[in-house]
């Protein structure tokens, strides 16, 4: 069967040097890509309720790049500024150089594995188990994670700082593909949402990580590729090398017809068995008869030890000891010199203040006020009337 479109369950990558887009021009094939769910993020008022204190723990288990945005974007609403000091244990390589988005990538606080939470457990296992650490994740249960951290006795919280949503495939004509990509198992619970009487027939399924995979199995449908692999640690590298098995005319290692859950834990690389080694077959030594010894009861006579006699010292006459009489030590006198004399200071007589004599001005002498001589005016009818006297001013 011949490919010749494929749709990818994620967003268009900005970047032009997506190998994706390798892909399509290398091969000669049409690539759609159309997310299968929408990530929204929880808001701060809701998160406060969790009761949850980001700065009470020093490390952080990073699933995805999601996981990434939403931690980073939760503390910026809470205006909580996130230490230098802070551990972060990726999932995978690209979710860890993804940090530097946000801050500085240091390789003595960043770690990672290689797209295997179980592999992630052994490196906390090793020297951070005394961390407190914070799960970010969505509200949907993941039991995936919470049961190998729960085995191991790994102290932690988890964190719900986003949901899925699915979104809306119905104007998607679901048979004009040739493959179908898959990311989630989420974006398998969104397919047959929005596409209930969907049958697989001749398509092709790939599907990236464990429960992914589990996801496609449980829901009745055939895998083809599953990535990551040891020679594959990406869904662009296993694709490249699916569709170049297939142009070769090869029978792909990864097609297998009916493929169960063990097979696929099986096919994961933390679980993958290393070859055996050519062992060389080595000859048995022959038997040796051995020869019976018989057994003869010996008879030891051991010699009596000869008593020594012990002589008791002669008394030593004591020597009369003379009292040592100890003498008493003499104080040193003290030393005590002359105080020197005060000066006396004979006082200064103070000159006696002559008295200041005030100069009295003689008082002037009031002048005497003339009386001012009234006016008689004359009234028209005869009558005399009085006028005031003008002051003089």
């Amino acid at each position: 069967m011949k490919i010749k479109k494929i749709l990818i369950s994620q967003p268009r990558p900005e970047i032009e040097r997506s190998p994706y887009f390798e892909i399509a021009r290398n091969f000669n094939i049409e690539v759609d890509f159309r997310p299968f769910i929408q990530v929204e993020g929880v808001p701060a008022k809701e998160f406060r309720k969790q009761r949850i204190d980001v700065l009470s723990y020093n490390a952080v288990i990073m699933t995805s790049k999601n996981a990434v945005d939403n931690y980073f974007r939760i503390c910026n609403e809470l205006r909580v500024i996130v230490p230098e000091t802070m551990k972060y244990f990726c999932i995978s390589e690209a979710t860890a150089y993804y940090l530097q988005k946000y801050i500085q990538f240091r390789k003595r606080k960043i770690f990672f594995s290689n797209f295997s939470f179980a592999d992630l457990v052994e490196i906390i296992k090793k020297k951070h188990m005394a961390e407190k650490f914070l799960l970010p994740c969505t509200d949907a249960p993941n039991d995936e994670y919470t049961d190998l951290l729960d085995k191991e006795n790994i102290r932690y919280v988890k964190a719900p700082l986003y949901k899925a949503v699915y979104s809306n495939l119905t104007d998607i004509t679901m048979s004009q593909y040739d493959m179908i990509v898959l990311f989630s198992s989420a974006g398998i619970t969104s397919l047959l949402n929005n596409f209930p009487d969907f049958k697989q027939n001749h398509t092709l399924i790939a599907a990236f990580g464990e429960q992914t995979a589990k996801a496609v199995i449980h829901a009745g449908l055939r895998l083809h590729i599953h990535a990551p692999q040891p020679q594959a640690p990406s869904m662009a590298m296993a694709l490249e090398q699916f569709l170049k098995g297939e142009q070769k005319g090869k029978q792909h290692q990864w097609e297998p017809v009916s493929l169960s859950i063990q097979n696929i834990e099986e096919m994961t690389p933390e679980k993958k068995m290393p070859p055996r080694r050519n062992v060389r077959s080595v000859a048995k030594p022959k038997e040796v008869p051995v020869a019976v010894i018989e057994k003869k009861v010996i008879e030891v006579k051991v010699a009596k030890p000869e008593k020594k006699v012990i002589e008791k010292p002669k008394p030593v006459a004591k020597k009369a000891v003379k009292p040592v009489v100890k003498k008493a030590k003499v104080a040193p006198k003290k030393v005590i010199k002359p105080v020197a004399k005060k000066k006396v200071v004979k006082p200064v007589p103070k000159k006696a203040a002559k008295p200041i004599k005030k100069k009295v001005k003689p008082a002037k002498a009031k002048k005497a006020k003339k009386p001012v001589a009234k006016k008689v005016v004359k009234s028209p009818k005869g009558k005399k009337k009085a006028k005031p006297a003008k002051r003089k001013r």
